[in-house]
């Protein structure tokens, strides 16, 4: 699945479960919030922190969809075409960052 197609497929399914998109600064909150959790995830099962025993059943790949559920949402409402943006960005990022990083002493 595309970008595109992902936003109509959330669209369509505001519009057969959803009352209506919470508003944008509603669902920039939960976004905040679903990065969060992500963040706990990452920080006690691949950082430092200890992972406590409630936590140890998460599953990431659940929460990184929260996180994209929210973002597609907020695309869809703010009228941004996410593919299009998607794919400027990642031309940009392509000719703007290719030898900077195979140049990166850090990385090898």
């Amino acid at each position: 699945m595309d970008i595109k197609n992902a936003q109509l497929d959330v669209d369509n399914w505001i519009k057969a479960h959803g009352v209506r998109y919470f508003n944008e600064l509603t669902n920039m909150a939960q976004l905040t919030e679903e990065v969060g959790e992500v963040a706990r995830i990452i920080a006690r099962r691949y950082g430092e922190q200890s992972e406590k025993e409630s936590d140890k059943n998460k599953d990431l790949g659940e929460e990184l969809s929260d996180v994209l559920f929210v973002v597609l949402c907020l695309a869809n409402q703010t009228g941004v075409d996410l593919q299009a943006a998607f794919d400027t960005k990642l031309d940009l990022k392509t000719k703007r960052d290719h030898d900077r990083h195979h140049n990166n002493q850090k990385l090898k």
